[in-house]
């Protein structure tokens, strides 16, 4: 079985050196059969954008000579394309202009606009050839080489993928195919880092002028995360096309379908795993296409002796975030909390993403988790001219790391974690005046970060407290609201080991409109769970001693009260 290319995103090289590769030419035929001058395609990131704007790139791109063009032939030997009219009509045909932005990350906007110029210059220089042709005057030509030298101002760079189109398409005689790979890199840096209007505008300047009615272009092609809104940068692009990850085109050409995962597993004598591929790694929705993450599975099957490893979500820092949930309102952190729970949120979804109102408003929030692989949507509903959907956390994977956030919020507070394991271990043992002391010190000193004001504030609390219980899952199974006996319990830690003690809990916050004290509100929640009889199902799984146990809230203080 062919090794599989961990890490490799060029097409020219995955099959230069033999390795395995997913079929998706049939992107190629996509593209052209579709009369569509400006393709916008957003995917989340390692989802394979980069191996098809690399496979247009070497099929479209003119070889220099035969040798080249035959050489270049054979990396599309044995693949479906090869068996398309199109292919023999446009192979080797077009001058290409590649750009990636993908490693432009700096943090002010004078390191950027370095690392931009010096991209811009390596792809002028691609085409040096022009330097010695009439394509150019020779006011033109000292232009041309001060990009590739990396003197000119940026105002020349921004208006340089125009200049270079033109110059491209009378020197060839046929318009050139324009390839821009992650232009909202730098944009994700810029807003984190504070440069945001700076970046912007630049890219505003260097698509709009580059692609906004060029007739000297064939078809142009960008990928990136998210599409910036229109009133930023593509808000002169009147001729661009998006598919985003809700619509049903080009669903099928990144990431994984169940095909190709079967397929992949079976070659790799893993079709015994699919089970737990599916948990780790499946759930994302593309149009209506079944998509698995191909970093992780690619990963996984690489190194199957090291087990199920969070591969993808360790791509990335996630700062910002966790920075966006940590900001964001009471509403979407009692939200997550339902996601956490397997509990879809119905919400909105903008496609364009306003990086200036991500922090407060809701709908950017999830639209942008939703666009980052953070969530997947699912049952579409057109209301009032919106367009809603049902958003879940995708897989396990990814459910990991909303805990991992939690939990890190807590740790990076002056709650200390040796003081959580001695939390954790209070509760676990039964020692409910330790963990009644801790757990206020928590509360008092975390929740600082959230509002815990207003309606469903209960469901912040229970966020919390679940995140903190991460810890014990090695030795516990910790479930939230799960029906037992007449109803749902807030949450119930069930040990492995059945001899040892099981706790249910109940989340109660004081009723202040009923004038409602601490010791009412701890005794309305131990009634809850003596009457409810949380207890049922526990016991059926063979738990021999458990606890109950009441939680009472009130802002930043609370309070716990035991039975049995």
């Amino acid at each position: 079985m062919k090794e599989l290319p961990v890490g490799i995103s060029d097409f020219k090289k995955i099959m230069e050196e033999g390795l395995y590769f997913v079929d998706k030419s049939l992107f190629i035929k996509e593209i052209l059969d579709k009369k569509i001058d400006a393709f916008l395609l957003p995917r989340p990131r390692r989802f394979g954008k980069t191996i098809n704007l690399t496979m247009l790139r070497w099929f479209f791109e003119i070889a220099e000579n035969r040798q080249e063009q035959n050489a270049r032939r054979k990396l599309f030997s044995g693949l479906a394309i090869e068996q398309e009219s199109a292919f023999e009509e446009h192979f080797a045909k077009y001058p290409v202009i590649y750009l990636t932005f993908k490693n432009i990350s700096n943090k002010s906007f004078e390191a950027a606009s370095i690392k931009i110029k010096s991209l811009i210059a390596e792809e002028f220089a691609r085409h040096d050839y022009l330097l010695e042709s009439d394509a150019l005057s020779e006011s033109e030509k000292k232009k041309f080489a001060n990009i590739i030298s990396e003197e000119a101002e940026l105002a020349i760079y921004e208006d340089s993928l125009k200049k270079l189109t033109k110059r491209l398409h009378e020197y060839h005689g046929q318009k050139p195919l324009v390839l821009i790979d992650e232009y909202d890199t730098p944009i994700h840096s810029a807003f984190h880092y504070g440069y945001y209007d700076d970046c912007v505008n630049f890219f505003k300047g260097f698509l709009g002028a580059g692609l906004k009615d060029n007739t000297d272009i064939f078809k142009s092609v960008i990928t990136g995360i998210l599409r910036i809104a229109r009133e930023s940068i593509f808000s002169e692009l009147n001729n661009l096309s998006v598919f985003s990850i809700v619509s049903q085109r080009f669903s099928g050409q990144f990431g994984l379908t169940q095909k190709e995962v079967e397929k992949i597993l079976d070659g790799y004598d893993l079709k015994n795993r699919i089970k737990d591929v599916e948990k780790w790694y499946d759930g994302y929705i593309f149009g209506e296409t079944k998509i698995y993450n191909p970093w992780s599975i690619v990963n996984f099957v690489s190194r199957v002796e090291e087990g199920f490893k969070p591969y993808w979500i360790n791509t990335s820092s996630n700062e910002l975030i966790k920075d966006l949930i940590k900001n964001s309102s009471q509403s979407v952190k009692s939200q997550l909390n339902d996601l956490l729970k397997d509990n879809p949120v119905i919400m909105e979804i903008n496609e364009n993403i306003s990086f200036e109102s991500i922090e407060y408003d809701e709908i950017s929030v999830y639209s942008f988790l939703l666009f980052c692989g953070y969530l997947k949507a699912f049952d579409k509903e057109r209301k009032n001219h919106k367009d809603y959907f049902k958003l879940l956390i995708p897989n396990f994977e990814v459910k990991q790391n909303f805990e991992t956030i939690i939990l890190k919020w807590i740790k990076q507070s002056s709650f200390e974690n040796d003081k959580l394991q001695m939390m954790l271990h209070a509760l676990v043992t039964g020692d409910v005046e330790t963990f009644e002391y801790i757990l206020s010190m928590f509360v008092l000193e975390t929740l600082s970060y959230f509002d815990t004001a207003g309606r469903n504030v209960e469901k912040v609390y229970q966020a919390f407290i679940l995140g903190m219980l991460v810890n014990l899952s090695n030795e516990y199974d910790v479930t939230s609201e799960k029906e037992s006996g007449f109803g749902r319990y807030d949450v119930a830690v069930v040990p492995k080991d059945k001899s040892k003690l099981a706790i249910i809990m109940e989340f109660k916050t004081i009723n202040e409109f009923k004038e409602e004290t601490k010791d009412q509100a701890l005794n309305s929640a131990m009634e809850q769970l003596n009457e409810r009889r949380y207890e049922t199902a526990i016991l059926k799984q063979g738990v021999k001693n458990f606890k109950k146990l009441a939680v009472v809230f009130d802002g930043k203080r609370c309070w716990a009260k035991e039975g049995s």
